[in-house]
């Protein structure tokens, strides 16, 4: 029975890999997660809702929240989660109905950058053993553009006596589509190099996409 019900979950997670629309307002926004990563909403799952909450403000209402392939066929398993790397997208709930301007989307857009100057060069992860374990540091600016800016983050945590430091990065992302203003929000732990190539072409595929989907 239980592998029914597996494989019940698995095929409708395949299903639901694809685009699917959000209302936001007057606006129809399409959405999708990038290629080996699936929307959590079709399972239900309260557990996961409480997770994809916890990664944003309350004041944000959550769009998608996405695990890896591998995640999810644990999920449905009913084995512990990896969670090594996951993805969101939420946007305002007060601006829901809102149609920004230009204007309006630049002063969003530069609470998001931030400060851009003076970012580290060379070895992120020396740069992040610098600071105090749990700051989140700026490493990068991944997007300048009218309709989307992007910029990377990192973290270490804490290590203890039998655990190894932790490296965690982040991209944020302020996205523009259909005159809504939605935040996408990449994460994965940093072990080497290629993990920060991948959140790199990963957060800027994930950014095209949505603006294709949304210009039809």
């Amino acid at each position: 029975m239980r592998s029914i019900l597996v494989s019940m979950l698995l095929a409708a997670s395949s299903a639901l890999a694809a685009p699917f629309a959000v209302q936001l307002g007057d606006a129809r926004v399409a959405l999708d997660a990038p290629p080996g990563f699936a929307d959590t909403q079709f399972t239900g799952s309260p557990r996961l809702q409480e997770i994809g909450e916890s990664l944003t403000s309350a004041s944000n209402r959550v769009l998608l929240f996405a695990l890896s392939d591998a995640d999810l066929r644990r999920f449905t398993l009913g084995d512990q989660l990896e969670l090594r790397r996951y993805m969101i997208a939420v946007t305002p709930r007060a601006m829901e109905r809102e149609r920004l301007s230009e204007g309006a989307f630049k002063s969003l857009a530069g609470n998001v950058r931030g400060e851009v100057t003076d970012l580290p060069t060379g070895d992120f992860q020396k740069h992040l053993d610098s600071r105090a374990p749990g700051t989140v540091v700026m490493l990068a600016e991944l997007r300048k553009e009218a309709d989307a800016v992007s910029v990377l983050q990192g973290s270490r945590s804490k290590a203890g006596m039998f655990e190894r430091t932790r490296y965690l990065l982040t991209s944020n992302s302020l996205v523009l589509l259909r005159g809504k203003a939605l935040t996408l929000s990449v994460y994965t732990q940093y072990d080497d190099p290629a993990d920060l190539e991948w959140i790199r072409s990963t957060t800027n595929r994930w950014i095209d996409d949505l603006k294709r989907l949304n210009s039809r």
